[in-house]
């Protein structure tokens, strides 16, 4: 079992960095290892989102997305766990996103089980290898959509 988290801060209202987030099919548009995202069944807060990743190479794989806004606005969390694909035996993981200082706090968490053979070591660095890129994307992704920067 492979596990990385990483905590940043972003120049947006948690319900802006919520709302970027959860637009799952937009993000082939900033993060570069998703071909494809789309939703493909929604059941009130819970929404079943198909990915199509390239690392090496291609892979398909579903997740279960539980989305939960706070009705004051301040915090938001994206909760999510495996349910079918060719690359994880298990994944879980998570958004945690609060206000701070008229910013967005945003928690990221991660679990991951391969289905097939991954060394500890390597599973450990496809897990996490990618996050201060993933992170980079989400800060570029306020950028572009909200004007600001930070």
């Amino acid at each position: 079992m492979a596990e990385a988290k990483a905590t940043d801060v972003f120049a947006c209202t948690p319900l802006e960095f919520f709302a970027i987030v959860t637009d799952y099919p937009r993000y082939p548009e900033f993060l570069s290892e998703v071909k494809k995202c789309e939703v493909v069944k929604t059941e009130d807060s819970r929404k079943i989102v198909e990915y199509t990743v390239s690392i090496v190479k291609e892979f398909h794989y579903q997740l279960s997305m539980k989305e939960e806004k706070a009705a004051d606005g301040k915090s938001c969390s994206v909760v999510w766990e495996f349910v079918s694909g060719d690359l994880f035996k298990s994944l879980k993981g998570s958004w945690k996103i609060t206000e701070e200082a008229g910013k967005s706090r945003a928690e990221y968490a991660i679990n991951a089980e391969f289905g097939l053979f991954v060394p500890g070591p390597i599973a450990k660095a496809l897990v996490s290898v990618n996050l201060p890129n993933m992170m980079s994307a989400y800060h570029k992704r306020v950028k572009d959509l909200y004007g600001r920067k930070g």
